[in-house]
Parts: structure tokens; C-alpha cells; sequence
């Protein structure tokens, strides 16, 4: 068992490690898609800037009342106006802004920026309004030549420098569409993937409890096992003639130790993964000689049991012990549940070209249809009005389920309330 919990710790590092990297490696794509993205981003920028930068210098082209009040601002002329020097250019700076704004933000870029007009010699000859000093490395600037009326003023070339600040957090929020759902449907696999392997986990952590109990349990039950049978070897010693009811005691306590093996066997399997010990065998004789003991003990308990196998022989590969453990499970269920008045119990063994077919009926209270598939889980008992009256642990199906799996076989479930259970095992025959 420790080296079983040490090899699941290994595999579940495995898994976790191999989770790790492929977030890792979405988040890394991601990534790389928001580069792709801020990249696609500033070249639409460029583009729109550059239509934008024209729409600009036409209008700042001819004269008209802008041009007019920036040629008397950057001329420092205050004789036209009645405001003084600083007003005219103060008016000056916000006419303009106002006007770059319609421009530019009309035609989607809605990126905060200022303004300088110079000349030649960077003379700033006008700023935007509360215009803030920047480093020139943090600074995206798009230069916009103008030509007609305001060089004509100046008397010298004048250019329009827009000055751009933090442009990636603009198309970071520009991409928001994309980046947003991006990262909640990362969280959301995320999440996803963390639920699903602690589900898996916890599971786990329940069949290796599950194991450990049937394990105790079995090997609790072989000391009473080892009693019963000294018990009945002192009977036969002091009788010394061999009665029929020690016979039965004898071969019941044989057939105890056997399930308590056959347990023992299975759980260790299920936790291990071994594969179940197969081989050919004649199964013809196994289900005869389950069939005859179990109608020992129905004649014990006046139960009506009646049986059809087959006389030929019938080969297949399996487990003869664990076979027998489950046709005996079923029938032992299909004796505790059948009706209390006039129980029967049928066994029929049929055969066709491909499999072998094992079917166990009762004339008893029946399953719900809507559980036929629960009853194989184990743990599981139909709790319905006195089906409870019969103790167990919900662990004889579960085994019957497992043993047919492993045998490449299936279990098929026929039953209605108060008309009876039939339970169908298929096996695949050997052939040649």
C-alpha cells in the first residue's frame, strides 16, 4: 500500500507539473497575442494619425478666423484685438486645442496629448493649454508641416508638433474586448482543471480508504474463519463419523475463506491495477459443483431452486475462483431477497457461438428500474421500504461488477417491483 500511495504522489507531481507548464505556455500565447495585438494597435494609430495629420495642415492651409487669431498670437500683433498680449495667445492655445481635438478624437483616437508650434529653430512660438514638460523618451511625437497661411505671418516655416504620452496603456485599453475575456476564460480553465483533479484526487483518496477497509475487514474475519474450521475438525474427531451437518459447516467455512481471499485478491488489484490471473478453463464444472452446493443450502431454508447447465463442456479464460464468487453472489442475493411465502430461485447456463450466458432469477420484491445501474456502485443499497431488512454492506454487487469487467464481460439487469430480478452474465467463449 505504501508503495501504491508513493506511485500515485509521483503521478499526481506529473500532473500537477505538466498543469503548471500548460498554463504557463497559454499564458506565454496570450502574451504573445497581446504584443501581436499592441503592435497591430500602433500601426492602426500610425495610419489614422497620418489621415488625421492632413485633414490638419488643409484646414490650416487658408485663412479663416482660426488661422487669423493663431497668425496674430504667434506674431505677438495685440493691435487688432482689445485683449492683451497674454489673452490673445491664451485664446490662441484653446482655439486651437479645441480644434486638434475635433480633429483627431473625431476620428477615433481618443489619446490624451498636447501641442507645440515652433519654428525652424525650435522656437515655441504656442502651446497647448497647461502644457506639461515631459522626457523626450516618454514622449510619441508626430510633427505636421504647415503650409499657406500661417508661414506666410511668420515669415517662416512653422511646423505643429503633437506630443502623445503613455500610448500603450491607450491601446491596452483600446484591446480591453480582447484582453478582458482572454484572461477570465484562463482563470475559468483554470479553475476548471483545479476542481477536476481534486475531484480525482479525493476519489482516489476514497477507494485507497475503501481498500484499506475491505482489508482490514477480510483479515479480521479469517480468525473466526481459522476458528470455525479447528471447531469442525474437534466435531468430526469426536463424532467420528462424518455427518451432514458437518459437512456443510466444512464446506461453507471453505467457501468463507475463499470469498475472504477472493476480496483480498480483488481489492489488491484494484488499488495495484494487476491484471486478474487468467487461464482455460472448463467452466461447465464450476458451475455445477456452485450449483450443487447452493442447493444444499436451499434445502436447508425450503427455498425452491432449480438449475439448467448445460452437460458438455464449456471453455473460457478466466478465474475460476472469482467466477464462482459471482455466480454465488448472485445467487445468495437473489435467496435473501426472493418471496418470503414461496421462494424460488432459477439458474440457467446457456451458450451460443460467442459467449456464455449465466442468468440468476427470483420471484422477489424487485429493483426500481431507475436504479438498475446504481446497484453495481459500491457502498450502494436500494433503500426502499424492507429491502433494508437483509444487513450487508452494498459490496456483492459491486464485486460481481468487477469480476465480469475484468473477464471482458457484461451484466445486464431485468427487474420490477414485486415481480422479481433477473441478473444476465455474458462471457466471451474461447474459440478453436
Amino acid at each position: 500500500m505504501l508503495l501504491f500511495r508513493g506511485v500515485m504522489t509521483s503521478k499526481r507531481s506529473i500532473i500537477i507539473g505538466i498543469f503548471i507548464v500548460s498554463v504557463l505556455g497559454l499564458a506565454f500565447i496570450q502574451y504573445q497575442y497581446l504584443k501581436v495585438g499592441l503592435n497591430l494597435a500602433r500601426v492602426q494609430f500610425n495610419q489614422q494619425m497620418l489621415i488625421s495629420s492632413k485633414y490638419i495642415s488643409e484646414d490650416l492651409a487658408t485663412k479663416n478666423d482660426l488661422t487669423f487669431l493663431l497668425g496674430k498670437a504667434i506674431t505677438k500683433d495685440d493691435s487688432y484685438f482689445t485683449l492683451s498680449l497674454d489673452s490673445l495667445q491664451d485664446a490662441g492655445s484653446h482655439y486651437l486645442d479645441d480644434f486638434l481635438k475635433e480633429r483627431i478624437w473625431g476620428n477615433g483616437l481618443e489619446a490624451d496629448f498636447t501641442f507645440q508650434l515652433k519654428t525652424r529653430n525650435n522656437e515655441v512660438l504656442l502651446s497647448s493649454p497647461n502644457h506639461v514638460v515631459y522626457d523626450p523618451d516618454d514622449l510619441i511625437l508626430y510633427p505636421v508641416r504647415l503650409e499657406g497661411y500661417l508661414p506666410q505671418v511668420n515669415g517662416a516655416p512653422v511646423t505643429l508638433i503633437l506630443e502623445f504620452t503613455d500610448l500603450n496603456s491607450y491601446f491596452l485599453t483600446s484591446l480591453n474586448g480582447l484582453i478582458i475575456p482572454s484572461l477570465l476564460f484562463l482563470l475559468a480553465i483554470i479553475g476548471v482543471v483545479i476542481w477536476v483533479l481534486r475531484s480525482f484526487y479525493w476519489q482516489r483518496k476514497i477507494i485507497t480508504t475503501t481498500n484499506d477497509f475491505i482489508n482490514n475487514l477480510t483479515h479480521e474475519l479469517k480468525t473466526p474463519v481459522f476458528s470455525i474450521g479447528l471447531a469442525t475438525k474437534l466435531l468430526e474427531e469426536k463424532f467420528q463419523e462424518e455427518t451432514e451437518l458437518v459437512t456443510m459447516i466444512r464446506t461453507q467455512n471453505d467457501k468463507l475463506k475463499q470469498h475472504i481471499d477472493a476480496v483480498l485478491e480483488l481489492a489488491g488489484m484494484e488499488s495495484k491495477k494487476q491484471v486478474l490471473p487468467m487461464q482455460k478453463m472448463n467452466i461447465q464444472e464450476v458451475l455445477l459443483t456452485t450449483a450443487q452446493s447452493f442447493a444444499t443450502i436451499c434445502t436447508v431454508e425450503n427455498v425452491d431452486f432449480q438449475y439448467q447447465i448445460p452437460e458438455e463442456e464449456i471453455f473460457l479464460k478466466g478465474n475460476p475462483l472469482h467466477l464462482s464468487n459471482a455466480v454465488t453472489n448472485l445467487l445468495d442475493n437473489a435467496r435473501k431477497y426472493t418471496n418470503e411465502s414461496t421462494p424460488k430461485v432459477f439458474l440457467q447456463v446457456a451458450k451460443d457461438q460467442k459467449s456464455l450466458s449465466i442468468e440468476v432469477r427470483d420471484n422477489g420484491i424487485g429493483i426500481p428500474k431507475s436504479l438498475h445501474k446504481q446497484i453495481f456502485k459500491k457502498f450502494y443499497r436500494v433503500s426502499e421500504k424492507d429491502l433494508h431488512s437483509v444487513k450487508g454492506h452494498g459490496l456483492g454487487l459491486s464485486y460481481v461488477y468487477q469480476v465480469v469487467k475484468l473477464h471482458k464481460g457484461k451484466i445486464k439487469v431485468s427487474s420490477e417491483i414485486g415481480k422479481g430480478t433477473s441478473m444476465k452474465i455474458s462471457i466471451p467463449l474461447i474459440h478453436g
